[in-house]
């Protein structure tokens, strides 16, 4: 498991502290666990992204794995896939949405506007986001999934996230499901942990609460 650039167990401690609801929540599901990835690329992880967009995971996972089939070594990089033909993408299973996406990836990676992991490390969330977001396909939700994932970063929060959403709902006893503004307005004061707090949204979503 990759480090995040905070402490889990300083992050459990604030949320129990900040928010005695989810703090309750912290109790039945335990342990913070988010996984950052261990590949620092760039453009394997927003591909794989793409690929992924809108799709189960079992299908996506296939997809993807023809995907990574067109490159040599199996590993997607941008030189490669930029001399790949849209008949080829589709064949591998990406829509035309989807392989343009890709195209326009490759083509960023290429020419420096969309910027490496080291300097991307160096940005600030809201940077992170609008070079992200450059890119046809890649929206603030994805970019707040890389922020979270990928770089590790501790104060996410994906308001417009269903399964956050869900957990918000589910742990403040609310009638409906909150739209993205009372999302952020209602976990205001996690900060600066709400990617601790994202992750057990997801999970308090999964988790039948009325029964406890």
């Amino acid at each position: 498991m990759s480090r995040l650039r905070y402490n889990r167990a300083g992050a459990e401690e604030h949320l129990r502290r900040q928010c005695p609801k989810l703090g309750a929540f912290v109790e039945i599901q335990g342990r913070f666990r988010l996984r950052v990835a261990r590949d620092p690329d760039v453009f394997c992880a927003l591909s794989r992204a793409i690929v992924y967009q809108q799709l189960s995971g079992k299908a996506a996972g296939t997809i993807h794995q023809r995907f990574c089939g067109l490159f040599d070594d199996g590993c997607p990089e941008p030189s490669a896939a930029a001399g790949l033909d849209m008949e080829r993408l589709r064949a591998a299973g990406l829509s035309r949405n989807k392989a343009l996406s890709v195209q326009d990836l490759a083509r960023r990676s290429l020419d420096g506007s969309l910027a490496g992991f080291r300097r991307l490390g160096r940005m600030s969330d809201e940077a992170v986001i609008t070079n992200l977001c450059q890119v046809r396909g890649i929206g603030p939700w994805t970019a707040q999934m890389f922020l979270m994932f990928n770089l590790g970063r501790p104060d996410v929060m994906p308001a417009t996230d269903l399964g956050v959403q869900k957990g918000v709902q589910a742990v403040y006893g609310l009638r409906s499901l909150p739209p993205p503004d009372r999302v952020l307005r209602v976990t205001r004061h996690l900060a600066p942990y709400r990617s601790a707090a994202s992750w057990y949204f997801w999970r308090a979503a999964d988790t039948d609460l009325m029964t406890r």
